[in-house]
């Protein structure tokens, strides 16, 4: 699929870059807020820079994994080619019409 991730490389403060099947290239940022629960392993920045591709996907060496199509979606729509992971919209980008 496009949004295949091909390639994953950290680059600092939490913060991956990301290339795609169809050659889109962005970054995510794993936000602290999003690293609750089952993600709660990825408050330790050691382990979010040992991501790697399997399937298509950025995983991690424990089996958490982010789905494709979600970071894909959010980085094209984004003009900076940019994805928060677990920070909220702002409130006017929610209740625009």
């Amino acid at each position: 699929m496009h949004w295949d991730v091909v390639e994953v490389a950290p680059t600092g403060n939490r913060t991956l870059l990301v290339k795609f099947a169809d050659g889109l290239t962005g970054t995510i940022r794993l936000d602290l807020s999003y690293c609750t629960g089952i993600f709660s392993p990825l408050l330790d920045d050691k382990l979010i820079n040992q991501a790697t591709v399997k399937h298509g996907a950025v995983t991690w060496p424990n089996g958490l994994d982010l789905a494709p199509d979600t970071v894909y979606e959010e980085i094209r729509q984004n003009a900076d080619r940019h994805y928060e992971v677990g920070q909220q919209k702002s409130t006017q980008a929610q209740t625009a019409t």
